[in-house]
């Protein structure tokens, strides 16, 4: 089944929030996370080369949000399963390790209380294309 594409029809508001909230996590990783997480992480390590490591990990995750973020606002516009499940698998995924980590490591999921964005943005997604499933079926062009 290929895509439905719309330019006509109105970005579905769930996904469009999602992106939003996507790019809210962006702007939390960057500001505040860089600060609380990979300043330290900078410090704490004096090897120049684990140095770069770290900072390479850190900006590849900043790429990673900004890309979910991107395609979320895509997705908002359009029906594509494809992309739905490559999105909320990246997603699935950091709220995985999250959670993982959080009870292995500290013992608890308040420490990093990522994972509670990582699951809502998919649900938010999902309820959203679901909508525009259904809008697009009663028009006749799913």
């Amino acid at each position: 089944m290929s895509p439905s594409y719309s330019h006509t029809a109105r970005p579905s508001a769930p996904t469009m929030g999602a992106a939003v909230l996507m790019a809210a996590t962006v702007v939390l990783h960057v500001v505040g996370g860089g600060p609380e997480v990979h300043d330290p992480l900078l410090a704490a390590t004096v090897d120049p080369k684990l140095n770069a490591f770290v900072s390479v990990l850190w900006h590849a995750v900043t790429v990673v949000l900004v890309a979910l973020a991107a395609g979320l606002a895509v997705l908002a516009c359009r029906c594509d399963t494809a992309l739905e499940a490559v999105l909320s698998g990246l997603q699935l995924g950091f709220a995985a390790l999250f959670i993982g980590y959080g009870l292995m490591r500290l013992g608890n999921l308040t420490d990093m209380p990522q994972w509670v964005i990582f699951l809502s943005i998919p649900v938010l997604t999902r309820v959203g294309q679901m909508r525009r499933r259904g809008r697009a079926a009663t028009a006749g062009t799913a």
